[in-house]
């Protein structure tokens, strides 16, 4: 089970500077449903993972596999920074993201095909 992707999302969110404000915006929903996607009081869907992926330019497995334990490296001496990120994401994690990918394309195809 994908645990915690609230915390993550609002952590992308805040390392982004944009608002809860600015989120819901972009994405079409008031400022409080987007809370309750944060706070996980709503399910995420795939199709919302995807729209916020979209909005703050990060791939939607990289959102689900985030660790805000990023080790950041700023030597003042140089003019750049690194960091190095540990992918966390369990197989199982992936595999049941995939399963529901896959259930939802399944449904979807049967509504097309019942609207013909």
């Amino acid at each position: 089970m994908i645990t915690d992707v609230g915390k993550k999302l609002k952590h992308i969110r805040e390392l982004k500077n944009y608002s809860q404000e600015y989120m819901a915006k972009e994405l079409g929903i008031s400022t409080r449903a987007y809370s309750k996607i944060e706070s996980e009081e709503t399910q995420l869907t795939i199709k919302r993972l995807n729209e916020i992926s979209e909005v703050v330019d990060i791939d939607p497995q990289e959102i689900l596999g985030f660790d805000s334990k990023f080790v950041f490296n700023n030597n003042p001496n140089q003019k750049e920074c690194s960091y190095v990120a540990y992918n966390n994401t369990s197989v199982d994690q992936i595999q049941a993201l995939y399963e529901k990918l896959l259930a939802e394309k399944d449904k979807r195809i049967e509504e097309l095909k019942a609207m013909k």
